[in-house]
């Protein structure tokens, strides 16, 4: 029965594997996802072989370890997830920055479109916030994200001048300072309440950020995502906390 089921993860995760290959894109998230399909082929092949290294000495020893890091694995991806839920708006803000992510053929990407939906929506709601879209340009992008995020908004039907560009930033903890910077300009400080929007796998330590920067009041929006990127994302996310946490 512990053959079949590591069988099938092994088939599914394979069938996983290569629509990824063929969509092309690659990052941490993505390469975990491989690892854990070669690790589950192992596995299923080599199971015999393995449960009795692993049942003494060195071998059971890392066989807990191993067992221990996925459970800390699945904790922090059930942590980023719900804090993400932590800190909603209460139409008390000032203003709304939507994070910048990849821009594709001057085109916003999946996860952005989900953002810019996101914004839009509670901008329609609330229509005395000013918008702050924050990106820069990126090696693969022809033009600064700042530029793409409006358009897709103006075309959604907001106002131009609701619209405040901040295209220099190259991260997340960029996105908040220069967004500051900007706000500040316009006579925003960093005491009044703000709301920004990302997708909920990054509002987490979006609002670290955020407050690193100095902003004192800060609500978040969390966009959603494709059904395909949860696994991925979240995989990256856990390493992206972990080096939040100790080097950030």
């Amino acid at each position: 029965m512990k053959t079949a089921i590591f069988l099938l993860l092994a088939i599914l995760f394979s069938v996983d594997s290569v629509m990824r290959l063929r969509q092309g894109y690659f990052d941490l998230g993505v390469f975990l996802i491989y690892c854990a399909t070669g690790l589950l082929w192992i596995y299923t092949v080599f199971h015999k072989q393995i449960d009795a290294w692993c049942s003494f000495g060195i071998g059971k020893i890392l066989k807990l370890l191993f067992l221990f890091g996925i459970c800390v694995m699945i904790c922090l991806m059930a942590f980023i997830h719900f804090s993400g839920q932590r800190t909603p708006p209460d139409s008390t803000e000032k203003a709304m920055i939507v994070l910048g992510a990849s821009v594709r053929n001057d085109t916003p990407s999946p996860s952005l479109k989900y953002r810019l939906d996101a914004a839009y929506e509670y901008a329609v709601k609330h229509p005395d916030i000013p918008v702050v879209v924050s990106g820069g340009q990126g090696a693969d992008e022809s033009r600064p994200e700042a530029d793409v995020m409006a358009e897709y908004l103006i075309n959604k039907g907001l106002s131009e001048e609701r619209i405040w560009k901040e295209d220099k930033s190259q991260s997340t903890q960029e996105n908040f300072l220069f967004s500051k910077e900007l706000l500040e300009k316009h006579g925003i400080t960093e005491k009044d309440p703000i709301v920004f929007v990302t997708n909920q796998f990054h509002c987490y330590r979006s609002e670290g950020y955020a407050k690193r920067a100095g902003f004192e009041k800060v609500h978040a929006i969390p966009a959603g995502m494709s059904s395909t990127s949860v696994l991925p994302v979240y995989l990256r996310e856990v390493f992206a906390v972990l080096y939040f946490w100790c080097f950030a």
